[in-house]
Formats: structure tokens, C-alpha cells, sequence
């Protein structure tokens, strides 16, 4: 059976994700933001603009939601972003005294638009290939939209973590089916650029539990499959 893939839906999405990339990253276009909450968001929408307009032009119906498969959008979204949330601020506040929730908030965010593109729409769309050439696609794009291409070992380590990831978030993609819960593993990353040990405590509170979260809900459903067959 012949694999048909819309390559000219992918090209629409990637060419806005990687053009609105370029003049939001690489232009002087917003230097005249001065909110930083806005200028991060702005940044980081390129993947799902082109996505929600490929969406559009050609009639594809979205698979992943922020609900996902959960009864109800409370139990993600307090898992997901709830927690990592309460736990940053908790432990900035007891550190510093500060709350930083706009930067948090932003993050996550940041984290969303760009699944909405990579898992939302372009893992959905390589469907039909085997595992390792779509996780293998999509971890090229995804590190190229980033435009940076200089030759360093932190740019291959880079890369590596962008293929392992791209594996790993579609994993909890096919699980979930919730943008919520793909995009938390996203900002997982992006919280901690820089890591001690409060922080590396926090990241791996939330990956274990979620994780975990994960495995139980996937031992429920193939339980739930031998009941029905």
C-alpha cells in the first residue's frame, strides 16, 4: 500500500514556522516590545501559526487537544503545568522571596506553541513512516527552525537532545493526546538552563511523577482492552 504523506501541507507549515522564526529572532522586528512576556510568546508562535493554517488550507482535523484523552481538562492541566508551576515559584519564593509567574507562565506557553507545530501537526503528519525516520525528521526541522548552525559539540549535544525528545514527547503525544502534557515535558528544558540542586530536585519530581502517571494510565488501558476482548 502506497504511503501518502502532504508534504504540501508540512512545506506550508514548516516555511511560516521557519519565517516567522527568522523575522521574530534574527530582525530587528521587535525591538520595539518592550514586554518581555510578549516578546517570548511572539518568538516561539511560528510552529503553531503554521500549523493552525495548514490545518485550515488543507482540511485536517487536529488529533491532539489540550483535553487530550482525559475526562476533563482540570486533571491535566493541574498535573501539568499545576505542578511545575507551584513547585518553581514555591522554591524561588522561599529562596529569593520573589514570584516569578509571568516568566514561568511564558515558558510553558512558549513550551505549547511549539508543540502545537511539532506533535499537533507535523508528528501526526509522518504517521506513516516508521518510527525512526519521522522521530529522525522532525528532531532535523525542529533544529533547524532554531537557526543556529554553528559547528560546536553543544550544538550536537544539542541535536541529540532534540531526536531523544522528539522520541520521548511523541511517546507522551500517542499516550495523552494532550497538549498540555506534551508541552510541560517541552519546558521541562526551558525552566532550568541552569541547574543546582533545588532545581534538579524540582525537574525530577515532575518527570518522575509524570512519567509515572503515564505508565499507569497505559497499564489501565491495555487492562481495559483484555476486559472488552
Amino acid at each position: 500500500m502506497k504511503i501518502r504523506i502532504n508534504y504540501l501541507a508540512i512545506g506550508l507549515f514548516y516555511t511560516i514556522a521557519i519565517v516567522l522564526r527568522y523575522v521574530t529572532n534574527k530582525t530587528g522586528l521587535l525591538e520595539g516590545v518592550s514586554n518581555s512576556f510578549v516578546k517570548v510568546i511572539l518568538q516561539g508562535a511560528g510552529p503553531a501559526v503554521g500549523a493552525l493554517v495548514s490545518f485550515s488550507v488543507f482540511k485536517i482535523k487536529p488529533v491532539l487537544s489540550l483535553r487530550g484523552n482525559y475526562k476533563n481538562l482540570f486533571f491535566p492541566f493541574m498535573l501539568y503545568w499545576g505542578l511545575p508551576i507551584v513547585l518553581i515559584l514555591t522554591a524561588e519564593y522561599v529562596s529569593r522571596g520573589t514570584l516569578s509567574f509571568v516568566a514561568v507562565s511564558a515558558i510553558l506557553i512558549y513550551g505549547l506553541l511549539e508543540e502545537i507545530g511539532w506533535r499537533g501537526f507535523l508528528q501526526q503528519e509522518l504517521k506513516k513512516l516508521p518510527l525512526f525516520a519521522s522521530t529522525l525528521i522532525i528532531a532535523v526541522l525542529w533544529f533547524v527552525w532554531h537557526l543556529n548552525f554553528e559547528m560546536t559539540s553543544a550544538n550536537a549535544f544539542f541535536f541529540g537532545i532534540l531526536v531523544l525528545g522528539s522520541w520521548g514527547i511523541g511517546k507522551v503525544a500517542d499516550n495523552t493526546y494532550s497538549l498540555l502534557a506534551v508541552s510541560a515535558f517541552h519546558s521541562l528544558n526551558n525552566f532550568f538552563p541552569q541547574m543546582n540542586a533545588v532545581k534538579m530536585a524540582i525537574l525530577a519530581t515532575c518527570l518522575c511523577l509524570w512519567v509515572f502517571m503515564l505508565v499507569v494510565r497505559k497499564r489501565k488501558a491495555q487492562k481495559t482492552e483484555l476486559i472488552s476482548a
